[in-house]
């Protein structure tokens, strides 16, 4: 019987690729990978699991809101440095850093 071992690649499709590929390059500080870097697509320098973004396939401004129920979480090794720069930046804090079961943690929106 087949097993699952558990997310393999992620993929977010965005309304915006221009400013979602600048909001995780320079307020997220992720690099990408130039081997899969075009106009529609970008994978990220990251690992254990690949994390890329691609221009919508889907008309997602007919959806009431893309992405309900699906919670993405970044490994980051200084969580309260970054929530200050995506605060500062005036990007949606919905919960502040605090000490969760998995390490520090905040949410954004």
């Amino acid at each position: 019987m087949a097993k699952l071992l558990g997310p393999d690649f992620i993929s977010l499709q965005v309304r915006n690729f221009s400013a979602s590929r600048a909001f995780y390059t320079e307020m997220l500080g992720l690099t990408a990978d130039p081997r899969f870097d075009a106009p529609d697509f970008v994978l990220f320098d990251t690992n254990s699991i690949p994390f890329a973004l691609s221009e919508a396939k889907e008309k997602l401004d007919e959806a009431p809101q893309p992405g309900w129920g699906v919670t993405l979480w970044i490994d980051c090794d200084h969580v309260n440095e970054l929530h200050a720069k995506l605060a500062a930046a005036g990007v949606t804090i919905l919960k502040p850093p605090y000490d969760s079961p998995f390490g520090r943690a905040f949410v954004f929106a």
